[in-house]
Parts: structure tokens; sequence; C-alpha cells
């Protein structure tokens, strides 16, 4: 501490430390002496000289302000003095030393005479550029998200109409427009691990294969990152790929094969081929599916390139080549891999689940979703309890016999966990129903299944027809 510090009162000292730690700057405007007095913290913070500086009528500060601020601040500055006893603004200050532009917040008390006229002004000033920064970046991330969400429900909405035209039953449109719903999530689950800046090709091509006919595929290609476009372009063709080996091509024996690669291309882009062997003789589909107009079509414009889909009579192959502009660059957040989602429980009997006699907690915030598992579950013959859509009253439910429960890992901000630990402890089999993405399995560390949204409603009845099986 200086010896010009130590000399002051330890009031002054006090409010000393206060401003330097608040990151604030003091001055004093002496209007009858016309005299600007600026404190050395207001000077580092300002650029502006320390000490008393001749006000010029007030036209000292006004000339470091920026230029489309300077009308607005004389206004209210003139208002201020006129009739109120404090004031608060903000402005953009252009410092005097280096020419940097920032903005300050500036806020005081205005002392009068007996008269009421303004004989001066004291009060602080705060380098507030760094909140404002952030704000816009806020209010450009909300514009962006806007923008995305829409984007993404306008694509679902064309998944469901061409889904629908092109199918021939209700169940085969549930069917094949769910699976399109689940590569579009799955490709959404790894942008938003890399905040949006991209995702690789080898996490796309695991999220769609690894699920399927284990030791019949393989991957192989270098790394390479996809914009959001892109990727959700190839995880929606490879969805198509996949589901049509599993239903005719060579997933739909044991002892079929698939083998995806890709490479870089000279011209900054890449090329993905779909290779199919082993399996059943391929003959030219008769009719064009929507998978086939989403594949050679809407693909390949995605793509900035061309799609090409090949029958020949050992296997079906797939040419997917993409321009540059689907590149990007490497994220500086690049997750592990596609989320390790827990295998999602499938009907092991010859016909649907059955939970007959089975009281079922259902736990869920969105009422749509609660009303379509209350209705498969009931079909399926459980007693439904509930649906709870907050946490207090799915917790006031716990006094209810319960054999078994349906847990949303997050309810309107609130974490489900505390309804997790208490059925667990009494024994209560659960399984999580939820959107989030956990990269170790169950929220919570929880030995539970995970059915990940979007889903279909037989996918839960099946899972806990499972716990109850076991337990």
């Amino acid at each position: 501490m200086t010896r010009r510090e130590l000399g002051r009162s330890p009031d002054r000292r006090r409010l000393d430390l206060a401003l330097k730690a608040a990151g604030l700057g003091e001055f004093e405007w002496d209007i009858d002496r016309d005299i600007f007095v600026v404190s050395e913290r207001m000077a580092a913070i300002t650029g502006l000289p320390a000490g008393e500086v001749p006000a010029d009528g007030g036209r000292a500060l006004i000339q470091h302000v920026h230029s489309e601020d300077i009308e607005a601040l004389i206004a209210q500055r003139d208002q201020d003095l006129a009739g109120r006893d404090s004031f608060e603004t903000e402005y953009r200050h252009v410092r005097p030393d280096n020419g940097a532009v920032q903005c300050l917040r500036v806020a005081g008390v205005i002392v009068r005479d007996p008269d009421g006229r303004a004989v001066s002004i004291t009060g602080i000033v705060q380098d507030v550029t760094a909140q404002r920064l952030e704000d816009d970046q806020r209010q450009e991330l909300m514009a962006e998200l806007d923008h995305r969400v829409k984007n993404v429900l306008a694509t679902v909405q064309a998944l469901a109409v061409q889904s629908a035209k092109r199918t021939t039953s209700l169940q085969a449109f549930l069917s094949n427009f769910g699976g399109r719903l689940k590569a579009m999530a799955s490709a959404n689950e790894l942008l938003t691990a890399a905040r949006w800046r991209g995702a690789a090709v080898e996490h796309l091509v695991a999220a769609e294969l690894k699920a399927l006919a284990p030791g019949q595929t393989r991957s192989d290609g270098p790394e390479l990152f996809l914009t959001p476009r892109a990727a959700n372009a190839l995880s929606l063709a490879l969805h198509e790929l996949a589901a049509n080996a599993v239903k005719f091509g060579a997933l739909s024996t044991e002892t079929g094969r698939v083998e995806v690669r890709w490479l870089r291309t000279a011209d900054g882009g890449f090329e993905l081929t779909w290779s199919e062997s082993g399996g059943p003789r391929v003959v030219a589909p008769a009719r064009r599916g929507f998978g086939s107009t989403l594949l050679e079509q809407v693909t390949g414009r995605e793509l900035n390139g061309e799609a090409r889909v090949e029958y020949p009579p050992a296997g079906v192959r797939a040419r997917l080549r993409a321009g540059p502009q689907a590149v990007a660059p490497r994220p500086e957040t690049v997750p592990d891999g596609p989320t390790q989602r827990v295998t999602e429980t499938v009907v092991t009997t010859s016909g649907p689940a059955s939970l007959k006699g089975s009281r079922v907690l259902i736990v869920e915030d969105a009422v749509l979703l609660a009303l379509e598992l209350e209705t498969g579950l009931s079909e399926a013959g459980a007693e439904v309890v509930g649906p709870a859509y907050e946490l207090e009253e799915a917790l006031a439910l716990l006094d209810r016999p319960i054999d078994a429960a349906v847990l949303d890992a997050n309810l309107n901000g609130r974490s489900v966990m505390p309804v997790a630990e208490l059925l667990a402890q009494r024994g209560v089999p659960f399984v999580f129903a939820t959107g989030y993405g956990e990269a170790g399995g169950a929220p919570g560390g929880f030995d539970a299944p995970v059915i990940r949204k979007p889903y279909d409603v037989t996918q839960v009845a099946a899972a806990v027809a499972e716990l109850l099986a076991t337990s």
C-alpha cells in the first residue's frame, strides 16, 4: 500500500477497496467551477487523463463519445440536469489513448443548491464491454437456434408428407418415418456435442451401423468433418441404405456383409461408397419409393454433389459424392464418438409386449408424449399411474403401488433423479425415455434401460416388459 493510501481515512480506504473490487472508477463534475475530476481508477478504465481537467461545459467528456451515441447522450444529460437527482446511462466511448471503442455504464447523483440548480455531479463509471458483447452473442445464438429449429420442423414436416405419400399402410409409415427421425436425432446429437461446428463421417457411420448385425459391418476412412446440413443429409442417406439392407439386402441374412469407405477428393470434397455382399441376389426395385428419391435426388443436392445407387446381382452399391461446401474444419470440441446408447430393448416374443396387470408410473413433462405413452402402455395391458408432468406430482404418486416406471430425465428444467433414487431404494425398476444423449449410459449412473427420443411407444412397452420379466 502506498504512503498516499495509508494517509487516507479507514472509511475512504474501504471505499477505495470496494470500488477496485467492483471494477469501478469515480468522477466528479463541479459545474460551478467547470472542472471535471477524474480518479486514477476511471483514468485506467477510460484512457482519460487523471486529475482535474477543464470540463468545457461538459464537452470534455462528450468529445470522446461515439458519434452515433452523442445526440442521445446529450438529450438524456440535459433532461437529468433539468429535474432529476440521479442518473444512469450507457454509451460507447472512444478511448483517447488508443482509439479502442468500449461500452461504459455511468451512474451518479446530482447535487443541487437551495434553488434547485445543479451545482455538481458525482458518479461512477464501469466498463461493460464484455457484458454487452455476451448479450449480442446470446442474441445471435438465439436467432440461430430459432432458425435451426424452424428448419428442423420444416424438414420433419416434409419427411412426414413424403413418407405418407409413398407408403401403403399406417404401420409402414410409422416405421419408415420413425426411422428417419432417429437418423436426424443421431446427427443432431453429434452436432450438439461439437457445438454445431461439424460432425465426423466416422461417427455418423458408426451411429447408424453400430446397432445392426454385429460383425457384419465394416467402415474405414480418414478423419473428415461435415457441416450441419451435410451431416443431416448423410445420416438420412445411411439410414435409408441400412434399412434397405436389413429388409431386403445383405443384412437380411447371417452371411451378408456391408462395407462403408470414404476418402477425400482432389477438389476438397469427399466420396463415400456403400458396398453389400453375401446377401440375397439383388433385383432392382420395380417401383421407386421415397427412400430412393431421398438418396438419389435430395442427398446429392444437400451434399453439393451427387448420389447414385446401383443394383448388381451380388449386392447393392451406392456412391455418394460431396463438394467442398459439405466439408467443415475440425471443431475445437470433438466428441469421442457417437453417444453410447444403451441398446434399445426390443420385443423378444413373437407378439407385442404384454403388461397385463402391471402398474406403470409415467413421468413425462411433454403432454403429447405423456398421452402417447399412456395410450401405448394401456393398450399393452398396463394400469397407468399418472402421468406426472412435474417433479412434485411424481413424488406424490410414489405412495401408490407401482410395479415399474417410465421416466423422462428432465421435468421442465428440473432433474428427475429424486424420483429415480426413491424408486431404486424401493426396488421398483424403471426405464429412462429421454432426449438427453448421455455418454456413459443411463442418466445419474443408474443401471436402467434408456430409450432415446424420438421413440416408438412399442419400444418403451418392450423395455418395461423386459424389466418386469427379470425383476
